[in-house]
């Protein structure tokens, strides 16, 4: 057989192939790698890449403003919006939600459509978000 590199082992799988009459079924050995099956069992899908969705912090939206958007977008109940409220305040951001790329431009994209605060004057329009890939770093 020449000179194989490797420790391959191999056994025999018998696979049924019929004779040319089409009435005869015959099994024949079929020679695999012990390896190359084992490759094959050990392959999962792959899990997509998470993103991070952040809400930034500003001085033109009020706590109930994040508080409703939250409820309404995220499906927050009120009491994780104000713990998002309060974190976005004391650390000028927060992490709402970790997601695949797709859904997390989705949720940016609602919170910029959300609008203005209407309890604050001043406020033009919605809050700022962005979309930062997931780390393993201790994220917020």
């Amino acid at each position: 057989m020449g000179n194989l590199r490797g420790s391959y082992s191999t056994h025999l799988i018998y696979a049924p192939k019929m004779e040319e009459d089409g009435q005869t079924a015959v099994a024949e050995p079929v020679i695999e790698t012990v390896q190359r099956q084992r490759e094959r069992e050990r392959q999962k899908p792959k899990r997509q890449p998470r993103y991070h969705v952040v809400l930034w912090d500003d001085d033109d939206h009020s706590y109930e403003y994040v508080m409703l958007m939250m409820q309404e977008l995220f499906g927050h109940e009120l009491e994780k919006g104000f713990q998002i409220a309060k974190r976005v305040d004391r650390d000028g951001k927060s992490i709402v939600l970790t997601t695949t790329l797709e859904h997390a431009e989705l949720k940016r994209d609602q919170i910029h459509g959300y609008g203005r605060d209407v309890l604050i004057e001043r406020c033009d329009g919605s809050m700022s978000a962005s979309i930062e890939p997931e780390t393993n770093d201790g994220d917020n």
